[in-house]
């Protein structure tokens, strides 16, 4: 790999780090924007699965006081039994259709959220639902590498505080990016570039991590939600290119 491809590699682990360790969540929407300009398609989904577990194992445990397991799990089982059907899907359904109807949907979401009042329409649903969302985004990890951002969304109608919405996404993103790792392990994409790329991220990934959880402890619940809901806004924006 050339000093250019290894830069690029370094300065998208910083700020993807850092607005992962904010949000909790979207270090693959920033890092693809540095990574796919130098680096294979084939080498930046891994590398972006395991530095994205990296920085969520970094700081999930400033939020363990408010993970609940009960909560969590639905959204988990249901989800470890998507990304097979995912995968399944990606070789028999259009991916690039898939995104662009998922882009559409996130940015209707967002756009007409972004103007309303904070407000919780499923703060009375249960485990059941809260495990289809899991389902669905398993299937999503599976097919198109995006498992977080239905059950960002959803913790958010949920009604729930900053720190117990992260104490539900973040468990499941790990969760979902350890299933994808053993898929990219078996699959054979873990090979000697991964492997030199990843340890040259992990300075920027210690870096921005402790940075943007920092920043994370110093936003209100009104500040949180609207970086949540821009960085979604994003994302539908950019699945859509």
């Amino acid at each position: 790999m050339s000093l250019a491809a290894l830069g690029a590699v370094a300065f998208g682990a910083l700020f993807g780090s850092i607005v992962s360790g904010l949000a909790g969540f979207a270090f693959g929407l920033v890092t693809l924007g540095f990574w796919l300009h130098a680096i294979e398609p084939t080498l930046a989904a891994p590398l972006v699965v395991s530095c994205s577990l990296v920085v969520q194992l970094m700081n999930v445990r400033a939020l363990w006081h408010a993970v609940r397991w009960e909560r969590v799990l639905p959204f988990v089982l249901a989800g470890l039994l998507g990304v097979p059907i995912g995968s399944y899907l990606l070789g028999h359904i259009d991916a690039a259709l898939f995104r662009r109807i998922l882009g559409a949907f996130l940015l209707i979401y967002s756009g007409i959220s972004l103007f309303l009042p904070p407000m919780a329409p499923a703060a009375r649903a249960g485990r059941l639902a809260d495990g289809a969302v899991g389902l669905a985004g398993g299937v999503m990890g599976g097919l198109s590498g995006l498992s977080g951002a239905l059950p960002t969304m959803w913790s958010g109608l949920r009604g729930w505080s900053k720190d117990e919405q992260r104490a539900v996404y973040q468990p499941f993103n790990i969760c979902m990016h350890v299933a994808t790792m053993l898929t990219y392990l078996k699959d054979g994409f873990l090979d000697r570039d991964f492997a030199v790329s990843f340890l040259i991220a992990l300075p920027a990934l210690g870096a921005g991590g402790w940075l943007g959880i920092r920043l994370y402890r110093r936003v209100d619940e009104v500040q949180f939600r609207r970086i949540v809901l821009w960085l979604l806004l994003i994302s539908g924006g950019v699945l859509l290119l």
